[in-house]
C-alpha cells in the first residue's frame, strides 16, 4: 500500500491506495480515503497530513504483513452489481480436500496421468466429483457446474469428465489398493475384523445392458439394477468394493474381492462377518482355513429339526456376566429387558464343525411384536377398506397376514373371494420372537462374538448414506467403465466421510456433517478476501479444532486464504 496525492482545482485529497491484479493485469484500489490536504490539516492541529499519511501508510502495512489490519470496503447505495459475477463461494470443501491429500489421492492421480499420458487435469476432475458427490451430490453434468461454487474454481470442461470415468474405471482396482496403503498413514486401520455386505442400485431405464440386468432388487422397483459388494474394517472404515452384474447371485461375489484383499492389500489373518444370505457353505469353508475366521448370521428357521428345538428350547441360558443357568419362562419382564441371553454349542455339518450361537432378549421381542402389530392392524384396514388393492406381496409385506379363499366352510364354491388374518402363519413367527443366531469357527466366548456380530450395522448405514446423502441412485449413466467409474467416486466419498465422522469423534450425525459443510460459505471481497457468512456452531468449531486452521474470522484475507489451501493440499 503507498499513499496517492490526486490533486484537483480547488483541493488536494489524500488516498490509501494499493496494487492489485484482475485477469493478470495490475491496477490500483483505493483502500480508502483520508480527506482533503486543509481538513485534514485541521483535523492534525497543523500537523502536516502528507507526513502523517505516510506514517499511516506505514503502519497499515505493517498490520497487513503481521495480518492485524482491518480492511476497509465501501459500497455505494446506487451502483450496481457486476452481471453475472458470482460472489459467493462454499469453503467447507476445504476439510475434505485436507483428508484427501492425506490419503495421496493427488499422487495416485499423478502416477495415472503419467501412465496415460492425457492432458487434462484428473486431480482437479476426481476431486470435484468427491467434494460434489458429499456437499452437492447430483448428476456430472450438474457436477461441472456445481463446482464452480468452491472458491478453487475447476480447471477443466464438462467433456474433460467423461474421459476422466473412463480412466478411472480402467484404475479402479490401483486406486483401491493404494488407497488401502496411503489409510494406513492416516489411521489405524482394525484390520482384525472385517465385514462383508451386498446391495444394488437401480438405472431410470426398461432395458437390460451390459452390468445392468434385472435382479432381486432392495428397493423393490421393477427396473435393471447393479450389484455392489463392499468389505469394510472392523471400525467401519471402507476397505474394497466390487461391482457385478444386477442378476449375480451375491454368495459367489464374497470370495473373489476377499481373493484380491489377500493378494493385493497382504492381509492374512483376520475375521469375516456376513449376514445369513453371504452365509453359504463355500463361504464358510473359505474363511474356515488358514488364519482366517468367520462369524455369520444363521436363520433359525432353517436349521434342522433337532437343533431348532434345541434353540427355542427356553431352559439352558446364560448371560455373560454369571454361571447361573436361566429359564426364559422366567426371567422378568422389567428387570431383565435390556439383558441379552445366550446358550451354544458346537455342530458339524457338511464336513464342517462350527459353533452355533443363539440369543435372546425381551427388548428384540417387543420390537419384532411391535412392528408384527402395525403390520396386522395394515392388513385388516385393507380387509375392511379397499381388499382389491391386494396383490403379490414378499416375505416382509404385511399383506402376507392375509388368507384368500373362494369357498364356504362348507366347502361350496364362493360367489366372492373371502379374505381373513391368517392366525396360523402370525404365531408361527411370534415363536422366533426375540431370537437371533449365528454360526463361527472361532471359539471365543460367546459374548465377543457376539459384540462382534452386533457392529455389522455399520455396513448397512454405509450403504444408506450412499444411497440417501450422496444420492448414488439412480445411476443415469449408460456405459459400464462409466458406471463403475461412477461407484469408485462414491466408494472415496464414502471413505473420506467416515475418516472426517472419526476425526470428529463421531459427535455428529451424517445429516449434520454434510449440511455442516454445505452451509459454509463465504462471500468474495474482490482482491481483499473472503467474508464467512456462515454461523458459527460446536460444529464448526471442532472443525477448525481437529484440522488446524480456522476460517471463522470476521474475514479472511487473500494471504490467509492461500496458506489455507495450501495446507490442506499437504
Amino acid at each position: 500500500m503507498r499513499l496517492q496525492i490526486v490533486k484537483s482545482k480547488n483541493a488536494a485529497s489524500l488516498y490509501v491506495v494499493k496494487s492489485v491484479y484482475e485477469k493478470g493485469k495490475r491496477t490500483s484500489k483505493v483502500v480508502e480515503k483520508l480527506g482533503t490536504y486543509d481538513e485534514l490539516l485541521e483535523k492534525l492541529n497543523g500537523q502536516d497530513p502528507i507526513e502523517w499519511g505516510k506514517r499511516y501508510v506505514e503502519e497499515l502495512n505493517r498490520k497487513e504483513k503481521e495480518e492485524k489490519r482491518e480492511i476497509l470496503v465501501k459500497y455505494s447505495p446506487v451502483k450496481q452489481i457486476a452481471k453475472d459475477q458470482q460472489h459467493t463461494f462454499n469453503g467447507g470443501y476445504l476439510f475434505l480436500q485436507k483428508i484427501y491429500n492425506e490419503l495421496g489421492l493427488q499422487s495416485i492421480c499423478k502416477n495415472i496421468s503419467d501412465k496415460h499420458k492425457f492432458n487434462f487435469n484428473l486431480n482437479s476432475i476426481l476431486s470435484r466429483l468427491i467434494y460434489a458427490r458429499i456437499i452437492y451430490p447430483s448428476s456430472k453434468l450438474a457436477t461441472y457446474e456445481l463446482s464452480k461454487k468452491f472458491i478453487e474454481q475447476p480447471d477443466f470442461e464438462l467433456q474433460h469428465i467423461y474421459r476422466a470415468l473412463e480412466v478411472i474405471s480402467e484404475e479402479t482396482d490401483f486406486i483401491q489398493s493404494e488407497l488401502y496403503k496411503n489409510s494406513l498413514k492416516v489411521c489405524n486401520r482394525n484390520k482384525g475384523v472385517l465385514y462383508y455386505d451386498c446391495t444394488n442400485y437401480f438405472f431410470e431405464i426398461e432395458q437390460e445392458e451390459g452390468l445392468k440386468q434385472y435382479g432381486v432388487s432392495k428397493e423393490h422397483r421393477p427396473n435393471p439394477i447393479v450389484q455392489m459388494g463392499l468389505f469394510m474394517d472392523g471400525d467401519g472404515i471402507p476397505l474394497a468394493f466390487c461391482i457385478n452384474k444386477g442378476n449375480t447371485n451375491e454368495q459367489v461375489t464374497l470370495k473373489p474381492l476377499e481373493q484380491k484383499i489377500i493378494s493385493e492389500y497382504g492381509l492374512s489373518k483376520f475375521i469375516v462377518c456376513t449376514d445369513a444370505g453371504l452365509a453359504s457353505t463355500a463361504n464358510r469353508k473359505f474363511n474356515n482355513i488358514q488364519n482366517r475366521a468367520f462369524i455369520t448370521t444363521q436363520s433359525i428357521k432353517k436349521l434342522k429339526l433337532h437343533l431348532k428345538e434345541w434353540a427355542l428350547d427356553p431352559k439352558g441360558w446364560h448371560l455373560s456376566d454369571s454361571d447361573k443357568e436361566y429359564n426364559l419362562n422366567e426371567i422378568n419382564e422389567e428387570t431383565d429387558v435390556n439383558k441379552i441371553f445366550y446358550k451354544e454349542r458346537w455342530i458339524k455339518e457338511d464336513g464342517l464343525e462350527q459353533k452355533l450361537i443363539v440369543t435372546f432378549s425381551l427388548k428384540y421381542r417387543n420390537y419384532q411384536r411391535t412392528i408384527r402389530g402395525n403390520q396386522i392392524e395394515r392388513a385388516k384396514d385393507v380387509i375392511d377398506t379397499n381388499p382389491t388393492k391386494l396383490k403379490k406381496c414378499n416375505a416382509n409385506d404385511y399383506k402376507r397376514f392375509i388368507s384368500k379363499i373362494h369357498c364356504t366352510p362348507d366347502g361350496e364354491v364362493a360367489e366372492k373371494e373371502l379374505y381373513s388374518i391368517n392366525a396360523d402363519l402370525i404365531a408361527q413367527e411370534a415363536m422366533y420372537d426375540g431370537f437371533y443366531a449365528v454360526c463361527t469357527n472361532i471359539s471365543d466366548d460367546a459374548a465377543a462374538i457376539i459384540k462382534i456380530n452386533r457392529k455389522r450395522w455399520e455396513i448397512e448405514e454405509s450403504f444408506r448414506i450412499m444411497k440417501s446423502e450422496f444420492k448414488a441412485r439412480p445411476v443415469y449413466l449408460r456405459r459400464d467403465d462409466r458406471i463403475k467409474a461412477h461407484f469408485t467416486t462414491c466408494f472415496i466419498s464414502l471413505m473420506i466421510y467416515r475418516l472426517l465422522e472419526k476425526k470428529l469423534s463421531e459427535k455428529y450425525t451424517c445429516s449434520d456433517i454434510i449440511s455442516g459443510l454445505r452451509e459454509m460459505n463465504f462471500y468474495e471481497i474482490k482482491n481483499e478476501g473472503y467474508i464467512p457468512i456462515y454461523t458459527r456452531t460446536d460444529f464448526t468449531d471442532d472443525l477448525h479444532d481437529k484440522f488446524g486452521f480456522r476460517t471463522d474470522f470476521q474475514i479472511i484475507n487473500m494471504k490467509q486464504m492461500k496458506k489455507i489451501f495450501k495446507d490442506t493440499k499437504k
